[in-house]
C-alpha cells in the first residue's frame, strides 16, 4: 500500500480530551435521532525536539535503524517516482551524509523495511513476497528467503527473531534461520484492529510503529499487541514542508541507545528529527 496518491473516505472526526485519554465524537442524524459513537484512542505520547538532521530528498525511506552505532536506512523506489532507487547504506550522523551499500533492481524490485541480527542484515520487498540477505559487515549478498504475508512493510528485531509488518494490523514474528512464524500479534487499539501498521521499531518490549498516511506512531506492547500511546507527527511533517514542498508522509523510526533518543523522519523529508519522548 504505497501508493501516495491514495485517498481516504473519512467521516468527519472531532478530537476531545476526556480522562487522559483521546475520544473522538461521531455524530449522525438520522430521523431527527442523534447516534454517537464514542471511538477511544491511546493517550498522546509528548515529545521534545532536541535538534534537526540534514536528510537526502531524493531517499524515499522505507525504514531505518541504528546497528553498533551506526544509522543505516533502506528505501524504496515508486514507478511515479523515477529518480528514486531502492537502496539501503549508511548514515553520518553528524551531516546526514547517505552511503549507498547495496542497491535492488528497481524494474523487478521495490525495497522496503531492513535490519541487522547476527551479523545479517535482512531486506523486505513490497510485493514480491521475498526477502533477501547480506553480511552486514562486507554487504555482500548471502541468499534470499520468503515469507507467506502478501506485501512486506516494515522490518525489526528484538535480538531473536525478525518482526516484520505487511500493511495489515498483523505483526508477525519469524524465526531467523528458517523463516518459519514463531508468532503473531493484532495490533488493536482498545480492542479495535488497527491496520496499515508500517516501519516499525523495537524498544524494551514496546514496538513503535508509523501507521500509513497517518503522520502518527504508535506504541505497541509486543506482548499483546495493545496500542498504549500515539505520537503526533504532523508538526514535523509541516516543518519538513515548508523546507522542501515534496515531502511526503511519516515514515523512518531508530532509537539510539547512547542517547535514549528516536530518530524520526518521513519520505523525501530535508530533515531526521532527533527527539525525546516525554514521560
Amino acid at each position: 500500500m504505497k501508493n501516495n496518491f491514495l485517498f481516504y473516505s473519512l467521516a468527519t472526526i472531532f478530537l476531545v480530551s476526556c480522562g487522559g485519554e483521546n475520544t473522538n465524537i461521531n455524530t449522525t442524524n438520522t430521523n431527527q435521532n442523534t447516534q454517537i459513537e464514542t471511538v477511544k484512542k491511546a493517550p498522546n505520547i509528548q515529545y521534545n525536539v532536541i535538534k534537526k538532521i540534514p536528510h537526502d530528498t531524493s531517499l524515499f525511506t522505507e525504514g531505518l535503524f541504528f546497528s553498533d552505532k551506526q544509522l543505516f536506512e533502506s528505501t524504496g523506489s515508486p514507478d511515479n517516482l523515477p529518480q528514486t532507487k531502492s537502496l539501503i547504506g549508511t548514515v553520518e550522523l553528524a551531516t546526514g551524509k547517505f552511503t549507498k551499500k547495496i542497491e535492488i533492481d528497481r524494474n523487478k524490485y521495490f525495497g522496503e523495511g531492513a535490519i541487522i541480527l547476527n551479523n545479517n542484515l535482512y531486506q523486505l520487498t513490497y510485493k514480491n513476497k521475498t526477502g533477501f540477505i547480506y553480511n552486514a559487515t562486507t554487504f555482500e549478498s548471502k541468499g534470499q528467503f520468503s515469507y507467506l504475508s502478501n506485501e512486506g512493510w516494515g522490518l525489526t528485531t528484538n535480538g531473536k527473531d525478525l518482526i516484520m509488518s505487511d500493511g495489515t494490523n498483523i505483526i508477525t514474528f519469524l524465526n531467523p534461520q528458517t523463516f518459519t512464524i514463531t508468532k503473531t500479534i493484532d495490533v488493536n487499539e482498545f480492542n479495535v484492529a488497527l491496520d496499515y501498521v508500517n516501519e516499525l521499531e523495537y524498544v524494551n518490549g514496546f514496538i513503535y510503529a508509523n501507521l500509513y498516511m497517518k503522520n502518527e506512531i504508535v506504541k505497541i506492547d509486543a506482548e499483546t499487541g495493545n496500542v498504549v500511546g500515539r505520537l503526533d507527527l504532523n508538526p514535523l511533517l509541516q516543518e519538513a514542508q515548508k523546507r522542501y514542498p515534496y515531502s511526503l508522509e511519516t515514515n523512518g523510526i531508530a532509537f539510539n541507545p547512547q542517547t535514549n533518543t528516536f530518530l524520526v523522519t518521513g519520505k523525501m523529508w530535508p530533515y531526521y528529527f532527533e527527539i525525546e519522548l516525554l514521560k
